[in-house]
């Protein structure tokens, strides 16, 4: 069986903008010659990405396109006027599209990866030509894919509840958690040796709060800031860091640590590369993910995986990801979050518990455990003449669902 993938969002090099997406269709397609089986992989990857050194092989190649479909607007047009053409021309018996939406006019059967739905919960945080676009193509695309592979149990629940979709069709398939992404040994003196000079390279305090992710309101970042605000008046010496890029409106962010007198408490570092990622998150004393909604929430999954201790929201994906290894607040309720920072970084024994536990929690989740999901989706999709919602289902209105993982019924991939 060969097995087309819609690879235009893998980049070599990465920005905020980008990071996740490729990493996801990175860590999965670096995988999938290693389950067993006799499928073939090809990739459609943009102009940049015409050699994939260590991953290639017999089973998997590349077929990068000469459009420049890194502008979005060719990427869109690529998508719906070639890809069904190459995927013809190529004997593609299933095509995964791993970004929510689906060429119109493809006759081959799809697998179609759904990451999470927050342009229907947020509307307002996109630009509105944005916003119709990812609506009406992920609710077309959820209909006539032949399977669905959504990143949590609260993804798939939000699908299937938004789009009347059978739940028989829709599987879970965790992503995984990069090896780069470990804790630090102190008895491995390169190791330490690093940390030290990473430290000393951004002249970071002792002890530090930290935030890792695009910084806009729909990741609450501003709450974060008034949470911690609370923590300096009653004391608390720590500074608070926000890395990432800046998203929509995130002049919120800044007026709220205008506003609560902390600037001088509160670093803005930008854009962290995905090299000095785990070097963020083993240098601090607690990473704090506060979002209103995640689809997966990698960030939470890498932190656990360095061994830093997280406090994250008690909504959408994110309990399914840190289970028992985090702590989990509201994240409306901004004296919960505050009072959950302070219990890690106050408390000594509570804090070397969360390193310990984090790692062992990160360690379920894994690429090639991603890679078997898809290809179980690939296979499934054969032969099922699917294409559509449930015809007696019909969708109501949308709310985020707070299903974990361990009581949603049908196919459910574990990590």
């Amino acid at each position: 069986m060969r097995i087309g993938i819609n690879a235009q969002k893998l980049f070599v090099s990465q920005d905020y903008r980008n990071a996740g997406i490729s990493r996801y269709i990175g860590g999965v397609c670096a995988h999938l010659p290693g389950i067993p089986g006799d499928e073939e992989f090809l990739l459609y990857t943009n102009p940049q990405v015409r050699e994939w050194p260590g991953v290639t092989g017999p089973r998997l190649r590349l077929s990068p396109t000469r459009l420049p479909t890194l502008s979005p607007i060719m990427r869109i047009l690529w998508e719906q006027a070639m890809l069904p053409a190459l995927a013809i021309r190529d004997g593609i018996d299933v095509l995964h599209c791993p970004l929510n939406v689906l060429p119109l006019a493809s006759r081959v059967p799809v697998v179609l990866t759904i990451h999470d739905l927050t342009f229907i919960r947020y509307p307002d945080r996109f630009h509105p030509a944005k916003q119709r676009y990812l609506s009406t193509f992920t609710r077309y695309a959820a209909r006539h894919a032949r399977r669905i592979v959504a990143d949590s149990a609260a993804t798939r629940a939000d699908v299937i509840e938004a789009f009347g979709i059978s739940p028989d069709v829709v599987d879970v398939v965790y992503p995984g958690v990069d090896p780069d992404f470990r804790p630090i040994d102190p008895d491995i003196q390169s190791q330490s040796d690093n940390l030290a000079s990473f430290r000393a390279r951004h002249n970071l305090p002792d002890h530090f709060i930290l935030y890792l992710g695009t910084l806009e309101p729909r990741k609450n970042v501003d709450r974060l800031v008034r949470a911690f605000a609370r923590l300096v008046r009653q004391g608390l010496p720590h500074s608070l860091v926000l890395a990432g890029g800046r998203g929509w409106d995130f002049e919120a962010i800044d007026r709220a640590v205008i506003d609560e007198g902390v600037e001088d408490r509160v670093r803005f570092p930008g854009y962290v590369s995905r090299a000095e990622q785990p070097l963020w998150y083993s240098a601090s004393d607690v990473f704090v993910y506060p979002s209103q909604y995640e689809g997966f929430g990698l960030p939470v999954l890498e932190a656990l995986a360095c061994g830093t201790p997280v406090v994250t929201s008690a909504t959408s994906s994110l309990p399914e990801v840190v289970g028992a290894a985090g702590l989990t607040v509201n994240p409306g309720d901004e004296r919960a979050l505050a009072d959950a920072i302070a219990s890690v970084v106050t408390d000594p024994v509570l804090a070397s518990s969360l390193r310990r536990a984090g790692p062992e929690q990160a360690s379920h989740f894994t690429w090639a455990a991603a890679a078997d999901g898809c290809v179980h989706a690939y296979r499934a999709a054969v032969g099922s003449n699917w294409g559509g919602a449930a015809p007696e289902t019909r969708s109501t209105f949308w709310k985020p669902a707070t299903t974990s993982a361990r009581s949603v019924p049908g196919q459910v991939r574990t990590p």
